[in-house]
């Protein structure tokens, strides 16, 4: 079928009741483009929920009126939703047509049999959102639709599934599968070709197929075509190919589908771990939520791309989703840049974690639920795994061993080409013993004694409770339906795992971002352990303030979460708009992947308070040397280093030698008095100087300084980095400044804001502050045409660019 953009021409308005609007009461629609995010430009209820960052709960209807040829008369027609958050109703010409609760789900909705050809039709779609999830969700079609229209006779969506059954030194058998739909009401025979092709079009191997289809059926057509000689799909090559379905009658053409794929093959065992196209490879891998930062929940493929082209610049060569389905489009980008995926479904089964969160529908709808994960999935050779479930409490019970078997063998039945996975937390499976051990520590046994607020307790704890044998023993049949046994902050489980269950293999499905040396340690160390995610790799909205540092007077105790005005989780490797955080380049040194040193330097203390880090904090630190106003007083300043010591000099004075390495957890940590300049820190390896890493004052007068990026894949958006920076471009981040952007030309402004975890205004208009300096714009292409991008401020030189037109001008 033909699948064609159907993002366009939609109108937007929070839901009204019909009974008001008859009494008068019209509330206008507005003109929006899809992917929308419902929820990200209304205002904040400062009494309201921090786990959605404050945003309030809403319902919301869109509609979009379209024509529909006339030829189009007896053909078939489906709408494509990839995503609508949540409790989706659709209505086509008033009727209704479908609905989906899950909104993590794509959908489809044949819409042939209530549309008007010749005529103008009329769809609409509501939403809504509220007490449903435990972070930010957003809300409305928040992905991308899609119009297929094709035959009676046809290939339906999702009907081309390319997998790689057969791999050796000498060439590949790619099996292409082919359904063929039939809604006329007699059968016909027709042929069915399968093509293989490189990226650049040229011709690999080819089948054609004889088929018949019953009356209202499907046939499926299997083929499997031999290519010599492949080249291996990995993170490191993420080498692509084309399939392509043609099917012809009597040798017309009816209907051609085509899809990308990889050709790699995945095996894993407690003794090599898991392998790639035969090499064992570790696991360096990224929790995600489904938001965008300043763009909130809409997913836009150049903002997916970007996301994961930062990480993978981070050093990590893994994603988990966290914790439902991850978009189209992401998965596409993780195909195309090389990104293993572990892809998950659910955040609850039957017990709900929120009032009306989707356990609500669990039991109703889960099947469909899998199908539609597997379907969008199955072609792309980035994901390598999928994960049944989040945090489950069932899986300490005997009832969920039976919903987690079902779920797994659904999976497999699907896909039986990749691993299941579910990332189990220990302490839930035990929650009634940690509440009453809690209670034993004083810090109470009520059942507002949530998770988190459990976990952010000690470590030793955590993993004394991770590690004990009621874990061992109500985790033991949830564990057992699994290829691979994901774990939630149970590394302490790792090593005994492996005299206790000598076949299981394990992956740290979500660890602490500040235990990440002991961790990797133990995936290096453990051939059955395959890898590490941490939460979390990129800042994301709600939960806000889990990672916040906490200057704590005294007699004042930490709370759990931050305040408003904060929007932000403040976890993340990376932040809200993409920069890099210390504990970023941390990582990369454990890694393995940065022999270079990096500083990061605390920010000044409140007098007379402690600081209080929880397990997602890391210190409040930032790589800069530009602090005026604190001359004189001591900063403290962390080197990250795997070399055995380090040396930090200031001003061309060395202030002092520390040990560093691995046995000093990769830091060392100096008290340095603020005087502006340069400060150095050199490796010190086996005695001799080696890599240096430097950090200078920003100095002068600050200018405004803006840098594009066009964006990828389709150009479609483009990325403005803004700053404030001196004549050598060094950031002066120890000052912020309220500013005003404006977009004139062939775009506008769709997003406006920086880093800052708790910002006193929304990211919906063209005024934002910086946060430590920087911000970030995202400006929505409307045309072909250049983008003329302005920034302004008060006592600043006003500084433009101009981007130039889109190269798919046709894609418009």
């Amino acid at each position: 079928m033909k699948r064609s953009p159907f993002n366009d021409g939609w109108q937007f308005r929070e839901k009204v009741n019909p009974f008001a609007e008859l009494g008068g009461e019209v509330t206008p629609y507005t003109d929006v483009v899809v992917p929308h995010d419902a929820q990200i430009a209304r205002e904040r209820d400062p009494n309201g929920d921090g786990a959605v960052a404050y945003f309030p709960d809403g319902a919301y209807q869109y509609r979009k009126f379209f024509s529909v040829p006339a030829e189009l008369e007896g053909s078939r027609v489906v709408l494509e939703f990839e995503g609508v958050y949540r409790d989706a109703m659709v209505y086509i010409n008033g009727a209704f047509a479908g609905q989906r609760p899950y909104g993590y789900s794509g959908f489809t909705i044949d819409a042939d049999q209530f549309l008007l050809p010749g005529e103008e039709n009329l769809l609409e779609v509501e939403a809504r959102s509220g007490k449903d999830s435990r972070w930010y969700t957003g809300a409305g079609i928040y992905r991308d639709v899609w119009l297929h229209t094709g035959s009676d006779v046809h290939i339906p969506t999702n009907g081309l599934r390319v997998s790689t059954p057969d791999l050796d030194a000498e060439g590949a058998i790619v099996e292409v599968e082919i359904v063929v739909e039939n809604s006329r009401n007699r059968p016909i025979t027709v042929d069915v070709e399968a093509v293989l092709a490189y990226p650049a079009g040229a011709e690999i191997a080819n089948g054609t197929a004889r088929v018949t289809i019953a009356a209202h059926a499907t046939s499926i057509s299997r083929q499997r075509l031999y290519v010599a000689d492949p080249t291996l799909w990995s993170a490191e090559s993420p080498m692509l190919y084309t399939a392509e379905a043609n099917i012809r009658f009597e040798d017309d053409p009816i209907d051609h589908s085509a899809t990308e794929f990889g050709i790699r093959r995945l095996q894993v065992d407690p003794v090599h771990g898991l392998r790639i196209n035969g090499e064992t490879v570790k696991l360096r891998g990224a929790c995600i939520h489904h938001d965008n930062g300043i763009l909130g929940a809409a997913t836009f493929a150049a903002a997916e791309e970007r996301r994961v082209r930062l990480l993978k610049e981070a050093g990590f060569n893994a994603i988990r989703s966290a914790h439902n389905p991850l978009s189209a489009s992401l998965i596409e980008a993780c195909d195309r840049l090389g990104m293993y995926v572990m892809d998950e479904t659910f955040d609850m089964w039957t017990s709900g974690k929120m009032p009306n969160d989707y356990s609500l529908h669990f039991a109703e709808w889960w099947e469909r639920d899998v199908e539609a994960l597997v379907a969008k999935d199955f072609n792309h050779p980035s994901v390598i795994m999928y994960s049944i479930g989040n945090e489950i409490p069932e899986t300490g019970a005997p009832e969920g061993g039976l919903t987690g078997r079902a779920l797994a063998e659904k999976v497999r039945e699907l896909d039986p080409t990749r691993f299941v996975t579910n990332a189990v937390n220990g302490m839930l499976a035990v929650m009634d013993d940690i509440k009453r051990l809690a209670a034993e520590r004083g810090a109470g046994a009520g059942d507002g004694a949530g998770i988190n607020t459990l976990m952010s307790g000690p470590g030793e704890f955590m993993n004394m409770i991770g590690a004990s044998p009621m874990v061992t023993e109500k985790t033991a049949e949830s564990f057992g339906v699994l290829d691979i046994a994901g774990m939630n902050y149970l590394d302490a489980r790792y090593e005994i795992d492996k005299e206790l269950f000598p076949n299981r293999v394990i992956v740290g499905t979500e660890t602490f971002p500040t235990h990440i040396d002991v961790n990797w340690k133990l995936v290096e160390e453990n051939s059955h352990v395959i890898g590490d995610f941490t939460w979390t790799g990129f800042d994301y909205l709600g939960e806000v303030g889990i990672g916040r540092p906490q200057y704590l007077l005294e007699g004042e105790t930490p709370t759990h979460g931050g305040p408003f005005p904060w929007i932000a989780a403040w976890c993340g490797d990376l932040d809200l708009i993409g920069n890099r955080r210390p504990a970023s380049y941390y990582r990369e040194i454990v890694f393995g992947l940065r022999t270079a040193p990096y500083i990061a330097v605390q920010r000044p203390r409140p007098e007379g308070a402690s600081f209080y880090a929880g397990p997602w904090t890391w210190s409040d630190s930032i790589a800069s040397w530009t602090w005026s106003g604190n001359e004189g007083q001591a900063l403290t300043v962390e080197v990250y280093s795997d070399a055995d010591e380090v040396e930090l000099a200031l001003n061309g004075k060395v202030f002092d030698v520390a040990a560093a390495g691995p046995q000093n957890r990769f830091k060392a940590e100096f008290q340095v008095p603020y005087e502006a300049g340069e400060l150095i820190a050199t490796a010190i390896r086996g005695g001799d100087r080696a890599e240096v890493y430097s950090l200078r004052t920003a100095t002068g007068v600050p200018v405004l300084k803006i840098e594009a990026d066009p964006g990828v894949p389709d150009d479609r958006l483009v990325f403005v980095d803004i700053s404030l920076a001196d004549s050598e471009g060094r950031v002066f981040t120890d000052r912020d400044q309220a500013l005003t952007v404006q977009v004139s030309g062939g775009g506008e402004l769709l997003a406006f804001g920086a880093a800052d975890p708790a910002p006193s205004s929304n990211y919906a208009g063209v005024e934002h502050a910086t946060f430590d300096g920087r911000a970030l714009a995202v400006v929505r292409r409307i045309d072909s045409g250049p983008v003329d991008f302005l920034v302004s401020a008060a006592g600043f030189a006003p500084i433009e660019t101009t981007v130039g037109g889109l190269r798919y001008a046709e894609a418009l």
